[in-house]
């Protein structure tokens, strides 16, 4: 499946003149979309991994903060090596073994490892920055003024991503950022630009922890705070291609009524960070939808007719692409709360990877793109069976 390399000319409403019917389109391109996430970020690594295993490589990877740094260890290693470098970064990241026996404590014990978190950072990650604490109101340099250094971050970036590889092209990169001075996002795409560890780091400088990261004169906070979920750069990308895009989301849009400040506290992360991602979902099925209607109504126009400029125009707008996005949603662990994107302990971080293993392998296994569809629906959106989730 990984020798789709989307090399294939884009599909256009002059090549597939008559009637709609049913068919299959094979994927020219494999995409990864990663949110971010923090600690959670871990079920994204599992997710790679059973990818990996099936022998299914990303041919574009995008992702948003821990997204980002999850994209970076797969987009610069060699294949054979990019399972073994996630591993290495999250064994970085996790906290001692004492504080995961610690953490079984009931109630009491889960807050130990996060408070440690809080207050002596995590190691490879983030440190504190003494001077922030000092009072709010202190003026701080502009790539200082965060509550933690993340300079352990772009030291271990840098031992674990071999940047040239990276910025190749395979695969193509792609990570979010927000533009601190015009709060818009930004996309530092591979295809573009050479990308380096300043990039990923910006993606993944969440205020007001991390300080922003400047790059070529322009601030840029982690794109977390604007578009946790970019998958609307697939479809914004020029060409569009068949593209078979695997949708890891890792905070839960569905949830019950929240009856505590805490779950009141976890519930507001889950909506602010999934993104409206069932929303965005809607949103980009009816938009390709529209793009196929415009594809097979220009084709029954007749040859004279869409060779005007004008409809050519127009025709511009529409197209035949067939996009699968597999969601993968990661589950709710016994007990989280809303500190559960700091919870760096052993047993979170694998529980996190397994469910996501776990998820990709059964969803592999169903492999419900490999089915015939109607070409007037170009969006086709497939999740597990009893996920925990609304559908789009």
């Amino acid at each position: 499946m990984n020798d789709t390399t989307g090399s294939r000319p884009p599909e256009t409403a002059a090549k597939h003149p008559g009637p709609a019917s049913p068919r299959r389109a094979d994927p020219e391109q494999i995409v990864l979309v990663l949110q971010g996430g923090g600690a959670l970020g871990a079920y994204q690594a599992g997710v790679y991994q059973a990818l990996h295993e099936a022998g299914i490589e990303p041919d574009w990877v995008i992702g948003t903060s821990i997204g980002a740094i999850n994209a970076a260890l797969i987009a610069g290693n060699v294949p054979e090596q990019r399972v073994e470098r996630l591993e290495e970064f999250w064994a970085i990241v996790e906290h001692s073994p004492m504080l995961d026996a610690v953490a079984a404590v009931p109630w009491l014990g889960r807050a130990l490892p996060n408070w440690t978190a809080l207050t002596r950072g995590i190691g490879g990650f983030f440190r504190p920055n003494p001077l922030a604490f000092l009072g709010l109101h202190m003026p701080l340099a502009a790539e200082a003024a965060g509550y933690y250094s993340t300079k352990p971050l772009e030291a271990t970036l840098d031992e674990l991503v071999d940047f040239e590889r990276l910025s190749s092209g395979a695969p193509r990169i792609t990570v979010g950022a927000a533009n601190v001075r015009t709060s818009e996002m930004t996309y530092f795409d591979s295809r573009t630009m050479p990308l380096t560890v300043r990039h990923i780091m910006a993606s993944g400088a969440l205020p007001p922890a991390f300080p922003p990261i400047r790059i070529d004169d322009e601030l840029y906070w982690d794109g977390g705070i604007l578009s946790n979920t970019p998958v609307e750069a697939v479809f914004d990308d020029n060409p569009r291609r068949n593209s078979l895009i695997f949708a890891v989301h890792i905070w839960n849009p569905i949830g019950p009524e929240p009856e505590s400040i805490w779950q009141v506290m976890g519930r507001q992360k889950d909506i602010q960070y999934s993104s409206r991602a069932l929303s965005h979902i809607r949103r980009q099925r009816q938009i390709h939808h529209l793009r196929h209607v415009i594809a097979e109504l220009t084709a029954r126009l007749p040859e004279a007719e869409r060779t005007t400029s004008t409809v050519r125009e127009l025709a511009s707008h529409g197209c035949l692409t067939q996009m699968h996005v597999v969601r993968l949603l990661a589950p709710r662990l016994d007990n989280e709360d809303h500190t559960k994107d700091i919870d760096f302990t052993r047993s979170g971080i694998r529980s996190r990877w397994s469910a996501g293993y776990d998820d990709t392998r059964r969803m592999i296994q169903e492999a419900p793109w490999t089915q015939e569809v109607h070409p007037l629906e170009g969006f086709h959106l497939h999740e597990l069976r009893g996920m925990d989730v609304a559908t789009a």
